[in-house]
């Protein structure tokens, strides 16, 4: 695990710096959450889109099928697919996270239709950038959304691996659940669905994700000194785009 290991070390100062970020400090009412989500959706959206570009090219959906190499990945993935693509609401109705975070949005009150708007433009045209074109959404929204692109487009599954495990959704629960969880304890709060939306997640990575992901980025990278070069580049990068979107999402409360 030495690469591994050298990876956090170099990541950490940036990755400290975004869980140090006074957005936090902001986050005190179900206004100022709602102003968050209204931006923060478009990064819970564009999540899923990291997410099948690792299922495209480490698990078998071609026809006929065969078996892939890599079995750990593999599981792994297709994990991760089922709770984000097909979790379960409050009601046990077969829902996405983004569906779920949609609703929480609706609840306390943050505005959607920007999101849905962009979705739809989405669904219209099949194509992520001209449905970008098409829609209304903040700038840092944007940057944030053509990273995750730019690195789907790479076609390198060593560095949306890396972004996937070092750089992405991992972070949000554990920084904001107890800033939810003491709003949820207020009379008539309308935090609830997300609170639940961010309780469904870390029950999602539990105790196995975690290490699994470190193994599938150890058998990714292997003996090559270049493709660790990229894991660390592009997890550092990664974390940088999630501190420039706070700091827009800060700036708007």
């Amino acid at each position: 695990m030495k690469n591994i290991d050298t990876l956090l070390n170099n990541i950490s100062e940036t990755r400290n710096e975004l869980l140090n970020h006074s957005i936090y400090s902001k986050l005190k009412s179900e206004h100022a959450i709602a102003k968050f989500m209204e931006t923060h959706v478009f990064a819970v959206w564009d999540f899923m889109s990291l997410v099948k570009a690792l299922q495209i090219d480490l698990t078998s959906v071609d026809l006929p099928w065969t078996p892939t190499k890599d079995n750990i990945s593999r599981r792994l993935i297709n994990e991760i697919v089922l709770g984000e693509e097909s979790d379960i609401d409050q009601q046990e109705n077969p829902t996405s996270h983004y569906e779920l975070y949609l609703e929480a949005m609706e609840t306390i009150g943050a505005n959607t239709d920007k999101i849905k708007k962009f979705v739809s433009n989405v669904i219209d045209c099949n194509n992520y950038k001209l449905a970008v074109s098409k829609s209304e959404i903040p700038n840092a929204a944007v940057d944030f959304m053509n990273f995750t692109f730019d690195i789907i487009d790479t076609k390198k599954t060593h560095i949306i691996a890396s972004v996937f495990t070092f750089g992405r959704e991992d972070l949000i629960p554990d920084m904001f659940i107890n800033i939810v969880k003491s709003l949820n304890e207020k009379a008539g709060s309308k935090t609830n669905d997300l609170l639940y939306y961010l309780e469904r997640h870390i029950e999602m990575d539990g105790d196995e994700h975690g290490p699994m992901a470190l193994k599938m980025i150890s058998g990714l990278c292997g003996n090559n000194q270049e493709k660790w070069n990229d894991a660390i580049k592009y997890s550092n990068e990664a974390l940088k785009q999630r501190i420039k979107l706070w700091d827009y999402i800060s700036s708007q409360i």
